[in-house]
């Protein structure tokens, strides 16, 4: 139940959101904090900082795997609920941007930085849910390799 409602609240956010976004073109370049934080709506046909750019049938087949693999993960290996809620935020992440490429043939993006003086890749809500499970599952790693190690030295 966990993982459905955190992945359906991801895709909604994430949709609602480039729609938003897209069908108001007064947000296509709006500065919010002049030289740091800007919506820049986008159309990206590849992934992180386009790579793969065009390859919208591999790109999507990718997704759709890694989707399957992830709810197989869930419904089989049944994890805990801090593991469940990351991959959940995966799954909802990569299911928003599937979606785009299969209806629009590229990802709609619009957050866009400037980190430090450098323009960092623009992006959308499902990049950041990806992002977001990520690093709970390197922090949930950690952890666990942490309480591993510290049962062998006892």
């Amino acid at each position: 139940m966990l993982a459905t409602v955190t992945s359906l609240v991801v895709l909604l956010i994430d949709q609602i959101s480039k729609y938003w976004v897209q069908t108001n073109p007064a947000l296509h370049d709006v500065k919010i904090i002049n030289g740091f934080f800007h919506i820049t709506y986008a159309r990206n046909t590849g992934m992180a900082w386009s790579m793969l750019s065009g390859q919208q049938v591999l790109l999507s087949l990718i997704a759709a795997a890694a989707i399957g693999v992830m709810i197989w993960y869930l419904i089989n290996k049944k994890p805990d609920k801090y593991t469940t809620f990351a991959v959940a935020l995966m799954i909802g992440g990569a299911a928003g941007n599937l979606i785009d490429r299969l209806v629009y043939n590229y990802v709609r993006d619009f957050l866009n930085f400037y980190i430090f003086g450098y323009d960092f890749p623009i992006f959308n809500i499902a990049d950041s849910a990806l992002c977001i499970g990520v690093f709970i599952l390197f922090i949930l790693m950690l952890k666990e390799e942490k309480n591993d190690s510290a049962k062998v030295d006892r």
